[in-house]
C-alpha cells in the first residue's frame, strides 16, 4: 500500500490483488488464492479471472469490470508471478 492516495478505486483494486488469501486475519477470504501463484496449466487463466472478478465485485464495488488480462510478469526458475490488468468503465 502507498502512504497516501489509497482511496481511488484503481489503487484499492491493486491493493486487493497484492494480498494473498489468508494474510488478513480479520478477512480470511480477501485476496487472491495462493494456488494460482505457481499454476501454469491452461485453465489457470480462467480460474484467476473468476477469482479476480469475485474479489473486485465483493470488495471494490466502485469498479465495473469489462475485461481482465492475465500475464506472467516474471518467470524464473519455475516461479511465475501473475500480473493482472483490469479494464473498467
Amino acid at each position: 500500500m502507498k502512504a497516501t492516495g489509497n482511496g481511488t478505486p484503481q489503487q484499492c483494486a491493486e491493493n486487493l490483488l497484492s494480498i494473498i488469501r489468508g494474510e488478513n486475519p480479520m478477512e480470511r477470504v480477501k485476496g487472491i488464492d495462493a494456488r494460482y501463484i505457481d499454476k501454469i496449466q491452461k485453465n489457470a487463466e480462467t480460474d484467476i479471472k473468476e477469482d479476480v472478478k469475485w474479489l473486485i465485485k465483493t470488495y471494490e464495488p466502485r469498479i465495473n469490470i469489462e475485461d481482465i488480462e492475465v500475464k506472467v510478469a516474471e518467470q524464473e526458475n519455475g516461479n511465475h508471478h501473475i500480473f493482472t490488468l483490469i479494464s473498467d468503465t
